[in-house]
Protein backbone atom coordinates (compact mmCIF):
# COMPACT_ATOMS: atom_id res chain seq x y z
CA UNK A 1 0.00 0.00 0.00
CA UNK A 2 2.83 2.37 0.87
CA UNK A 3 4.47 1.70 -2.49
CA UNK A 4 1.26 2.58 -4.33
CA UNK A 5 0.96 5.85 -2.41
CA UNK A 6 4.55 6.75 -3.24
CA UNK A 7 3.97 6.06 -6.92
CA UNK A 8 0.76 8.09 -6.88
CA UNK A 9 2.54 10.95 -5.12
CA UNK A 10 5.36 10.74 -7.65
CA UNK A 11 2.96 11.06 -10.60
CA UNK A 12 1.07 13.93 -8.98
CA UNK A 13 4.27 15.75 -8.07
CA UNK A 14 5.81 15.49 -11.53
CA UNK A 15 2.60 16.56 -13.23
CA UNK A 16 3.10 20.01 -11.73
CA UNK A 17 6.23 20.45 -13.81
CA UNK A 18 4.91 19.07 -17.09
CA UNK A 19 3.53 21.69 -19.45
CA UNK A 20 1.71 20.52 -22.58
CA UNK A 21 1.06 23.99 -23.92
CA UNK A 22 3.53 25.71 -26.20
CA UNK A 23 5.99 28.01 -24.51
CA UNK A 24 6.43 31.08 -26.66
CA UNK A 25 9.70 32.87 -26.52
CA UNK A 26 8.94 34.97 -29.63
CA UNK A 27 11.61 33.41 -31.81
CA UNK A 28 10.09 32.95 -35.28
CA UNK A 29 6.76 34.15 -33.94
CA UNK A 30 5.90 35.42 -37.44
CA UNK A 31 5.23 31.80 -38.41
CA UNK A 32 2.10 31.84 -36.20
CA UNK A 33 0.42 34.63 -38.21
CA UNK A 34 -1.04 32.37 -40.89
CA UNK A 35 -1.69 32.65 -44.62
CA UNK A 36 -4.73 32.77 -46.90
CA UNK A 37 -7.60 35.17 -46.30
CA UNK A 38 -10.10 32.29 -46.03
CA UNK A 39 -8.09 30.60 -43.29
CA UNK A 40 -7.58 33.81 -41.37
CA UNK A 41 -11.25 34.71 -41.80
CA UNK A 42 -12.20 31.40 -40.19
CA UNK A 43 -9.93 32.21 -37.24
CA UNK A 44 -7.38 29.60 -38.35
CA UNK A 45 -9.95 26.78 -38.14
CA UNK A 46 -8.90 25.47 -41.54
CA UNK A 47 -6.30 22.87 -40.64
CA UNK A 48 -8.54 19.86 -41.24
CA UNK A 49 -10.27 21.18 -44.38
CA UNK A 50 -7.40 22.75 -46.32
CA UNK A 51 -6.97 21.04 -49.70
CA UNK A 52 -5.35 23.68 -51.90
CA UNK A 53 -1.95 25.29 -52.33
CA UNK A 54 -2.18 26.91 -48.88
CA UNK A 55 -2.11 23.45 -47.33
CA UNK A 56 1.66 23.85 -47.41
CA UNK A 57 1.24 26.10 -44.39
CA UNK A 58 -1.88 24.73 -42.68
CA UNK A 59 -1.64 20.96 -43.25
CA UNK A 60 0.73 19.54 -45.89
CA UNK A 61 -1.31 16.32 -46.11
CA UNK A 62 -4.03 18.37 -47.83
CA UNK A 63 -1.79 18.83 -50.87
CA UNK A 64 -2.88 15.45 -52.24
CA UNK A 65 -6.31 17.01 -52.81
CA UNK A 66 -5.10 19.36 -55.55
CA UNK A 67 -5.80 18.36 -59.13
CA UNK A 68 -3.84 20.95 -61.12
CA UNK A 69 -1.07 23.53 -60.75
CA UNK A 70 -1.88 26.12 -58.09
CA UNK A 71 -0.24 29.30 -56.89
CA UNK A 72 -0.93 31.73 -54.08
CA UNK A 73 0.27 35.22 -53.20
CA UNK A 74 -0.51 37.18 -50.06
CA UNK A 75 0.55 40.56 -48.70
CA UNK A 76 -0.43 42.12 -45.39
CA UNK A 77 0.78 45.22 -43.57
CA UNK A 78 1.17 45.29 -39.82
CA UNK A 79 1.79 48.05 -37.29
CA UNK A 80 0.33 50.86 -39.42
CA UNK A 81 2.28 49.80 -42.50
CA UNK A 82 5.68 49.57 -40.82
CA UNK A 83 6.00 45.78 -41.11
CA UNK A 84 5.18 43.74 -44.22
CA UNK A 85 4.11 40.10 -44.30
CA UNK A 86 4.42 38.36 -47.67
CA UNK A 87 3.65 34.80 -48.67
CA UNK A 88 4.11 33.04 -52.00
CA UNK A 89 3.38 29.38 -52.70
CA UNK A 90 3.26 26.97 -55.61
CA UNK A 91 1.95 23.39 -55.64
CA UNK A 92 1.46 20.71 -58.27
CA UNK A 93 0.22 17.13 -58.22
CA UNK A 94 2.71 14.37 -59.03
CA UNK A 95 0.25 11.48 -59.07
CA UNK A 96 -2.95 10.54 -57.21
CA UNK A 97 -1.07 9.88 -53.97
CA UNK A 98 1.53 12.64 -53.92
CA UNK A 99 2.07 16.31 -54.63
CA UNK A 100 4.91 18.81 -54.57
CA UNK A 101 4.73 22.23 -52.97
CA UNK A 102 7.05 25.10 -52.13
CA UNK A 103 6.28 28.14 -50.05
CA UNK A 104 8.15 31.22 -48.86
CA UNK A 105 7.15 33.59 -46.08
CA UNK A 106 8.79 36.96 -45.43
CA UNK A 107 8.09 39.19 -42.46
CA UNK A 108 10.17 42.33 -42.52
CA UNK A 109 10.54 45.98 -41.78
CA UNK A 110 11.93 47.92 -44.74
CA UNK A 111 13.55 51.34 -45.12
CA UNK A 112 14.84 51.70 -41.57
CA UNK A 113 16.93 54.83 -41.18
CA UNK A 114 20.58 54.10 -40.32
CA UNK A 115 21.75 57.15 -38.40
CA UNK A 116 25.00 55.72 -37.04
CA UNK A 117 27.02 57.96 -39.39
CA UNK A 118 24.79 61.03 -39.00
CA UNK A 119 27.32 62.98 -36.92
CA UNK A 120 30.87 63.16 -38.25
CA UNK A 121 34.06 63.24 -36.16
CA UNK A 122 33.86 67.04 -35.77
CA UNK A 123 30.30 66.97 -34.40
CA UNK A 124 28.61 68.22 -37.58
CA UNK A 125 25.26 66.77 -38.61
CA UNK A 126 25.14 65.65 -42.24
CA UNK A 127 21.77 64.26 -43.32
CA UNK A 128 23.32 62.97 -46.57
CA UNK A 129 25.11 60.32 -44.53
CA UNK A 130 21.82 58.64 -43.55
CA UNK A 131 21.33 55.28 -45.26
CA UNK A 132 18.49 52.76 -45.30
CA UNK A 133 18.44 49.09 -44.36
CA UNK A 134 15.89 46.32 -43.86
CA UNK A 135 15.40 43.65 -41.23
CA UNK A 136 13.48 40.56 -42.29
CA UNK A 137 12.76 36.96 -41.30
CA UNK A 138 12.27 34.29 -43.95
CA UNK A 139 10.79 30.81 -43.89
CA UNK A 140 10.83 28.37 -46.82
Amino acid sequence: MLLKLRILFLFLFFSLFINAQAFRNYSNEFLNIGVDAAGLGMSKAIVATSNNVNSIYWNPAGLVGIEDYQGSLMHASYFAGIANYNHAAFAMPIDKKSALGISIIRFGVDDILNTTELIDSEGNIDFNRISLFSAADYAI
